[in-house]
């Protein structure tokens, strides 16, 4: 008879609770798949008296002696980039046993080099979890789509800003006003930093790029722009352009290089990425003579998490291991990055001006002296001695240009905002 595989889980908060949830109930149908029992032999969580809803097998106070034990499989929900999530990682792989992870922050930091650790094992390092939650876009990218090569991946990437930026289109509200909402749902943390700020997404992305372009994990080289400062405002007048507003991931190849940012765009109305409402991921890839791509599903949460571990678990008990990110750790290239303030794009320009005679004028001339032409152009009143918005879509220019025209807008007296720049789809 086959032997079970053995399976300690360190970790049981939302994502943790599902995987021993889902394990139990279908348990039978699980094992099959694997071509071996799945037997869930230990866990470890910082609180062993909390009422959990589910039997508790083999605990352990100590998640590094979850790595020790007899588990053929170490499933890391702890989170974080250093301490214990790190310890516990090392020391499973160090030791033989597979692991499968959802902590993007850790793999977009250390992953080229737990990827060779896990290959010197001969032991599988799994992470489908930690990217779009339970969109498959980690297998998608590591093994479906290499005939062609990947060109550009991008993707709503945060089920946080993207219910943030649904809600303020559908009802008008501002900003802080729906993350308040969001963080009463259980959709924004207490401290939303990571998510409103891109942090989120910059680890997500950076794995994925890796996937796409066969590069190591490049966290440093990604630029990173949150939505804190989106208005309703912004989203009304993108609305009225027939635009909607998403914090996207996007790498994309430029030469011989490789562009990763996260920023709020401009996406057209009538896009895949445009329909993904509420807290849902999407996920467009360009590959090449094959085409394009989209995916779209649930990004969070227990249910959709939970799924994508215990496919990773069935995999690493029925299968030979393969390299972590498509291709042998030691063939990762260092990523070698494009120079983001050379791309081209129409942009969404507003200004929050003073309402006096010279001001449009003086706009439009240091625009001009930057190379930045205009294609369209929206002015609202406000009552007398208010700021008035001047909302402008210029033809597609570099990104230096228009940084170097709202430079100079931004100096001036008379503009009583920071200028708010956002690229836009062509």
């Amino acid at each position: 008879m086959t032997s079970p595989f053995r399976i300690a889980i360190a970790g049981l908060g939302t994502v943790g609770g599902g995987v021993v949830k889902a394990l139990a109930a279908r348990q039978d149908e699980l094992s099959q798949r694997a071509g071996r029992p799945l037997l869930l032999t230990a866990v470890s969580a910082r609180d062993r008296k909390k009422s959990r809803g589910f039997d508790i097998p083999g605990w352990s106070d100590d998640p590094l002696a979850l790595a020790k034990g007899d588990a053929d499989c170490v499933v890391e929900l702890i989170g974080g980039d250093e301490g214990v999530a790190r310890q516990l990682v090392e020391t499973a792989l160090a030791n033989g046993k597979h692991v499968v992870t959802a902590n993007k922050a850790l793999l977009a930091k250390h992953g080229k080099a737990l990827a060779l650790l896990a290959e010197e094992k001969g032991v599988t390092l799994k992470f489908e979890a930690a990217a779009a939650g339970g969109i498959p876009i980690v297998k998608v990218l590591r093994e479906d789509l290499i005939a062609h090569g990947v060109d550009a991946v991008k993707g709503i990437l945060n089920g946080t800003c993207n219910f943030i930026l649904t809600e303020m289109e559908r009802s008008g509200r501002g900003f802080d006003d729906v993350l308040a909402e969001a963080q009463a749902k259980g959709y924004a943390e207490a401290d939303p930093t990571l998510d409103v700020g891109g942090g989120d997404t910059a680890h997500k992305l950076a794995l994925l790029a890796s996937l796409a372009f066969g590069t190591a994990p490049a966290l440093d080289a990604v630029s990173v722009e949150g939505i804190t400062h989106i208005s309703a405002d912004d989203i009304a007048f993108a609305s009225e352009f027939g635009f909607r507003i998403k914090l996207l991931g996007t790498a994309r190849r430029v030469g011989d290089a490789i562009d990763q940012k996260v920023q709020p765009v401009l996406v057209r109305a009538s896009s895949a990425l445009a329909s993904v409402s509420g807290a849902a991921n999407g996920v467009l890839v360009d590959a090449g003579e094959a085409g394009q791509f989209f995916f779209s599903g649930r990004g969070a949460g227990e249910a959709p998490t939970a799924s994508a571990v215990i496919a990773d678990i069935v995999e690493a008990a029925s299968g030979a291991p393969s390299p972590v990110f498509g291709r042998p750790a030691a063939g990762l290239t260092a990523l070698r990055p494009a120079d983001g303030k050379a791309a081209i794009s129409p942009w969404y320009l507003r200004f929050e001006v003073l309402d006096v005679p010279g001001v449009l004028a003086a706009i439009a001339g240091n625009l001009a002296e930057a190379g930045v032409s205009i294609e369209s152009m929206i002015q609202r009143g406000r009552a007398p001695g208010e700021p008035v918005a001047i909302v402008m879509i210029t033809h597609e220019t570099a990104q230096a240009q228009v940084e170097r025209a709202l430079k100079a807008i931004g100096a001036s007296d008379k503009v009583r905002a920071r200028p708010c720049m956002i690229p836009m789809e062509a």
